[in-house]
């Protein structure tokens, strides 16, 4: 068949912007369509907003914390219009430089404004926001319409206003007091953000703890920061409805079979995301789905070999750089016929939190529930001398690897910076970097990276042993103490 473009892009968010781009990089004749806004979520309602927002909270919260840095700082009151105002700056600014229309066609991809669906496996037709319809027909497909907030049906829920991700950051004003139903990453991140910009959170979940798909003891320890700084929380709470309060909301929970509610000005609904599938019309082109969204292998292929599904609209990974990652996955394997697979072994994740806590690998629970043989090798914030200049010294650094060999299984952080640690770790993995050449590696002094050279050291540390020491001072006929071994949690 004679197709019109080698490849067209449904979405233009991280995941098609990545997969045009490298499509016209290759040669492909390329059209990408978006409904509403090159960038996605990332750029309007994710990424970028959200940590414009947590910026501006840490600067005002580091600013009522100066007298501890021996300054006197006169602060004024919030004008939550001007830091709304300055949210929506940087992202637009984001946009013109990195995603605007002009930027794609420049490399000579046909952008259209519109809404995609299949007519076949091969064809697509496109309702144009200027009006008219449109047909096409592509050689590949590649679907990157990413993901929505998802707001479940609570008794009630559709008789109050709700914020979610995809409306916060279009508020004028900053609510006096913040409900928040979920306490995951988005949950936690703008918790600890409106409250340090003077709005009063409280935050229902179901689960025990916050983000519970990180390490417990340290999302214990960043809970227990958070609620010092005002944040308050009601676990292990299932929400029974949702009600109008005056021109507030009431959140009515269950706990423990006990019923109790709480009152707040807006409500923020944090509890996850769905594939955006629902205008696509998959049937016609037969592409498969799950509950996630739509169905692709390791290689980002649906069941159409031709049609490649990337980034959220998946439901694999609710991540900007997996979706960057997916797309050169599925672009490799199209376009150039070279097999590449998703790494599923090094996907790295942070919560911007202040203190930041990052993750890749395998949790010290996989790998416990596996019966694999490894050690936990632990380094304090307290002990990184530039944690302590900059008084960042809340957090702590687990590395998860063999004993003998110090390859690396997985690593968890809490601390400053721990989004730059941990890169540090998923680089080590992939390349398989054992800890011994981690710790044999020249780190700046002083800096957090350091930290991250230290946490290594610990395996050093571990494999030496009293008989081992005593061994060498007999040999060398040394002269001093020989170290306290007994206490396993030892530090150096």
């Amino acid at each position: 068949m004679n197709f019109e473009f080698d490849v067209v892009v449904i979405g233009g968010g991280a995941a098609g912007l990545t997969s045009s781009g490298i499509s016209a990089n290759f040669g492909a004749k390329t059209m990408m369509i978006e409904k509403e806004k090159l960038g996605g979520d990332c750029t309007w309602t994710g990424c970028v907003p959200s940590k414009t927002l947590i910026k501006a909270a840490s600067v005002l919260h580091h600013a009522k914390k100066a007298s501890g840095f021996g300054l006197d700082i006169e602060l004024s009151n919030v004008n939550s219009g001007k830091v709304m105002e300055h949210v929506d700056k940087i992202r637009r600014e984001v946009y013109e430089d990195a995603d605007r229309p002009e930027i794609f066609e420049n490399m000579g991809i046909e952008v259209v404004a519109g809404d995609a669906s299949f007519i076949d496996k091969h064809t697509i037709i496109i309702q144009q926001r200027a009006g008219g319809e449109r047909k096409v027909t592509a050689k590949y497909i590649f679907i990157c319409t990413g993901a929505k907030a998802f707001v479940p049906p609570i008794p009630g829920i559709r008789e109050v206003e709700v914020l979610t991700n995809e409306s916060l950051f279009e508020i004028s004003r900053l609510p006096q007091k913040l409900l928040i139903i979920g306490a995951g990453p988005i949950g936690t991140e703008m918790a600890q953000s409106f409250n340090r910009l003077g709005t009063t959170v409280d935050v229902v979940d179901m689960a025990p703890g916050i983000l519970m798909n990180d390490d417990p003891e340290l999302t214990g320890i960043l809970q227990k920061k958070l609620e010092e700084e005002g944040v308050h929380y009601y676990l292990e709470s299932s929400v029974v409805r949702v009600e109008k309060a005056g021109r507030g909301v009431k959140v009515v929970f269950n706990k423990d079979g006990i019923e109790s509610s709480v009152e707040g000005d807006s409500l923020l609904v944090a509890a996850g995301r769905r594939a955006n599938i629902d205008t696509l019309n998959l049937a016609a082109a037969g592409v498969e789905t799950w509950k996630g969204g739509i169905s692709v292998n390791d290689k980002c292929r649906t069941s159409q070999k031709h049609i490649y599904a990337i980034g959220d609209v998946t439901g694999r990974y609710q991540f900007t750089h997996m979706s960057e990652h997916m797309a050169k996955v599925a672009a490799t394997n199209a376009l150039l016929k070279i097999p590449m697979k998703i790494d599923k072994k090094h996907v790295p994740w942070v919560t911007y939190t202040d203190p930041e806590l990052g993750h890749v690998g395998a949790s010290e629970k996989t790998l416990r529930d596996k019966g694999e043989k490894f050690e936990v090798y632990r380094f304090p914030f307290t002990k990184i001398d530039r944690a302590i200049t900059d008084g960042y010294t809340t957090g702590l650094i687990k590395i998860f690897a063999k004993k003998w060999n110090g390859k690396i299984l997985g690593a968890t952080v809490l601390g400053a910076h721990s989004g730059e640690m941990i890169s540090q770790y998923a680089l080590a993995m992939k390349n398989g970097v054992s800890l011994r050449k981690f710790a044999d590696t020249i780190h700046p002094y002083p800096s957090y990276g350091l930290g991250a050279r230290r946490a290594a050291d610990q395996w050093y540390i571990k494999n030496q042993s009293e008989s081992m020491v005593k061994w060498i001072k007999r040999i060398f006929r040394y002269r001093g103490e020989i170290p306290d071994y007994s206490d396993p949690n030892r530090i150096v």
